[in-house]
Formats: structure tokens, sequence, C-alpha cells
């Protein structure tokens, strides 16, 4: 029961660190019966190109040792094995081609399905594998019942291509006996090549099916509840109270930071106690004023605070130090609109330190 309600809680589609988390740990969609069709198409490649060759070779030397066995003295014991080499040599030509597709049928289906990889956590040994408990239900569970009757439904189909296939091919087959052994190969050969044409043919529609139900039964699998979908943001993206408190620590660095470099300023432009931005010019060095630091209520204050402990000149100017505090970037040169108001404040600044060194 609380399976059934912990499947009905999962209505979110899995993301996508789910699904490569997944492809990662070897579980991919897979379809046996795609496996199946590629070897049946194998087959049938070899009857149509191979087989024809294959089939005339073996009947010939089938024919010979039939109609002319003293051609083949058994006598002695090298004369069996000599004979027994000879016919293996005969069949293993046949079905060594034979082998070689079905092998590259076999990889083929495989990659056609999912691009091969190594996962260690599928081949380490684990119990759970050897469980007789797991074993049952996946024999006699949804799966396990879904498998039986697709294997049932497969062996109907097989059973009924036969015996129809059978049906229309026994003339044939009856007239071929009564042939050479040559003909008679190829009579065989055609009614096998007929009986692999209508299986591969329902057999590919089958894998069709097979491989979208499949993925399809995959996707439904890893479907995800919406509790499971914000744990894996908050994995992903990081706490949100982490991330505001480490927010809230770079500020505090960064206020520091701006702090420290307030006694180096020019000037401070200060919009009463609301606005404080202080600036940095020397002719020499800077093309053009440079914002050391800029804030605003208690931030505002204390770079006042600074600047009157290091003797910097304040000017007071709510209009400017507004638009300035909304426009400028700490670190940074002050945009080209403020050179005219600022420029004549530094000018200010410059005139009272020419003054002093005058008077001293």
């Amino acid at each position: 029961m609380a399976e059934a309600v912990d499947k009905d809680s999962k209505t979110e589609e899995a993301t996508e660190k789910k699904i490569r988390d997944t492809i990662e740990q070897g579980k991919v969609p897979h379809s046996r019966e795609t496996a199946i069709f590629a070897s049946f198409l194998a087959i049938l490649v070899f009857a149509v190109f191979y087989a024809k060759d294959a089939v005339v070779d073996l009947g010939m030397f089938l024919s010979t040792f039939l109609e002319k066995p003293e051609a083949w003295p058994m006598d002695t014991e090298t004369d069996v094995i000599s004979l027994y080499k000879q016919v293996m040599t005969e069949i293993g030509r046949a079905v060594v081609s034979l082998l070689v597709l079905l092998t590259v049928a076999g990889i083929g289906a495989s990659i056609f399905q999912n691009m091969p990889q190594i996962v260690g956590e599928r081949i380490r040994p684990q119990l759970s594998r050897i469980s007789i408990a797991k074993g049952w239900s996946r024999m006699f569970g949804a799966q396990g019942w879904v498998e039986f009757l697709k294997s049932l439904a497969k062996l109907g189909f097989a059973i009924a291509v036969l015996s129809f296939t059978l049906s229309e091919d026994h003339r044939k087959l009856l007239a071929g006996m009564i042939t050479n052994p040559v003909s008679f190969g190829m009579v065989i050969r055609g009614i096998f090549v007929d009986i692999l044409v209508a299986i591969v043919f329902v057999m590919g529609l089958i894998a069709v099916v097979d491989i979208v139900w499949s993925r399809f039964h995959w996707r439904r699998d890893l479907r995800m509840t919406k509790q499971e979908v914000k744990d894996e943001m908050k994995q992903s993206e990081g706490d949100p109270i982490v991330k505001s408190r480490l927010r809230s620590l770079a500020r505090d660095r960064a206020r520091k930071r701006m702090m420290t470099a307030v006694p180096r300023a020019t000037l401070v432009i200060a919009n009463p106690t609301h606005y404080s931005i202080a600036l940095r010019y020397v002719r020499e060095e800077d093309s053009a004023p440079i914002v050391l630091a800029k804030g605003q209520d208690l931030v505002a204050l204390k770079i006042r605070e600074i600047a009157r402990e290091n003797n910097i000149p304040i000017f007071e100017d709510v209009a400017l130090a507004r638009s300035m505090y909304k426009q400028v970037s700490v670190d940074s040169v002050i945009p080209s609109q403020f050179y005219q108001a600022v420029a004549e404040l530094v000018r200010i600044v410059y005139s009272k330190k020419a003054s002093r060194k005058a008077t001293q």
C-alpha cells in the first residue's frame, strides 16, 4: 500500500541530473526484443547471401559421401579421423560466418539502444542478486508477469508462423525429397528463408513496440516527488540559508575593504545622512576620479566619520550624492556625466591645499 502511494506521489518528470546519474550507474532502458530481432535478421542475411554457397558445397560433399562410400575408407583409426576432420571442416565453413554475423548483430543491437560503458557497480558482487526473496519477486512481480506474457505471445506467434508456412510449403518439401541432395538443400533453404522473412518482419514490429515501451517504463520509474525535486535543487544550487549567509559574509568583507580605503580618498560627497561617496583623484596617477567607497545610512555615516578623522574634505550636495550613488561602482572611475561637477570640487580641494602651503 505504501509503495502504491509512493508511486502516486511521483508526479514530476525526472530532472536532467537524475537522468545523468542513472545512466552513469548503468541503469539504462534496454529492450530484449531488439537483440532477438537483430539475431533473426543476422540469420536471414546469412540464409540469403551466404547459405546458398554453403548449402551447395555441403550438398556436393554429402552426395559424394553417400553415392560413393567406397571413396571414404574407414579401415583404420587414421581414416576415421580424416573423415571426421573433413565433415567438421565443411560444417564449420557454414557455421563460422553465421556466428560472426550473430556476434555483430548482438553488439550492434546493444550500441543502437545505448552506447556501451564500463560501470563498476554493475559488475560488483552483490548478495541481493543471489537473494531468493528478491529473485522470487522478480519472477512473480509485475515485470516478471509482463515478460512471461510476452514470451507466451512470441511462442504462439512462432507456432502460428511455422504452421502457416509449412502448410504452404509442404508440397515443395515432399517434392524436394526425391531430388538430388543439392536441389533438396536449396528447397530447404527456400522454405527456411520464407519462415525467417515472416519472423523478422513481426519481430521488427515487436522490437519497435518494446523499445518505446522500455523507454517509457524507464522514464516513468525515474519520476520524482515534488520534495525530491526541491531537495535536488537545494543540492545543486546550494541551501538558501547557507547562500544567504555567504552573501552576508561577502558584503561584510567588501564593506571592511571599502572602509580601509577611505583614508586614501581625496574628497567625500555626501547627502548629509543618507549617502556618502569617497573619491580619489591624483593628477599624476589617475585619468579620472575613482570611487573608493560608497554607502547609505549607517555605512554613509561611517564613511564621513573616517573622512573627518583623516581630514578629508566633505562636500554636502544632496542631488549630486543621490545621483552618483545610483550610478557609480566601487573601484571604478566615475561616469563622464559627473566629470564637470566633480572637477569643480577637486579644484576647490587643490586650491585649499595650495592656500595652506602658501600660509606655511
